[in-house]
């Protein structure tokens, strides 16, 4: 079983502010907390990542994350290539795009699969992570997505965007890794609310969380917790 300490969990956390109604302060605590806390990487909605950019371009062991095609997945890949081109432009280390779900639940394979690839090709080499938002689809679907997602080339498989309304669970991770071993990492996301939960995770194979403000909080003081009655 995985026993948690505190600097190799915060490598882990992608701290989030990626709800519709962020505000300049909430980011701004965001940023605060992910500096503090030494996190992998932060990320926000496309009209705040300047600000991201900016903020944290002294901290070079923080990443910056661009969304792409969030939070619906419903963009031409046309679309997608532009925004790609608009985080390179922005400056951000790492893009976590949203999968075509309809064509997935068309099982029209070739255009998921034609999507992620040039996303991943457009990122030119930073890592792509692909959501497979998997509110939407079936465990023999996430487990095709993950699928289709490594032949596209990705460097994570992630569970979802946050917005959907079924929590990632550690079964949940068990299937993707089932399903793609170990050729590209896994990242969960939506419905991650505590401590024990991201320590089952790990051990099911997953290795980045993508976390928003008040959780994270909550988790550290887990953290905190736990090492004060060690």
């Amino acid at each position: 079983m995985y026993e948690s300490d505190s600097e190799q969990i915060n490598r882990m956390i992608d701290i989030s502010a990626v709800r519709t109604d962020v505000t300049l302060e909430e980011l701004n605590m965001v940023i605060d907390l992910a500096i503090e806390n030494n996190l992998i990487c932060a990320f926000a909605m496309p009209c705040f990542t300047s600000i991201l950019v900016e903020r944290l371009s002294q901290y070079k062991n923080i990443f910056v994350g661009g969304v792409i095609g969030f939070p619906s997945g419903a963009d031409t890949t046309e679309m997608k290539i532009m925004q790609v081109n608009e985080m390179h432009k922005l400056g951000v280390d790492e893009m976590d795009m949203v999968i075509n779900v309809g064509a997935m639940k068309s099982k029209m394979y070739d255009i998921v699969y034609d999507d992620i690839k040039a996303v991943v090709c457009a990122a030119d080499g930073k890592p792509v992570k692909s959501i497979l938002e998997i509110s939407y689809l079936s465990d023999y679907e996430i487990a095709k997505a993950s699928e289709i997602a490594v032949k596209a080339g990705v460097t994570f498989v992630k569970t979802g965007t946050g917005w959907g309304n079924k929590p990632t669970t550690v079964e949940t991770i068990k299937i993707i890794k089932n399903a793609i071993g170990n050729s590209a990492k896994i990242k969960a996301a939506g419905g991650i609310r505590d401590l024990d939960t991201i320590k089952e995770m790990i051990d099911a194979g997953c290795t980045r969380f993508g976390i928003g403000l008040h959780t994270v909080k909550k988790i550290f003081n887990s953290i905190d917790a736990s090492q004060n009655n060690a």
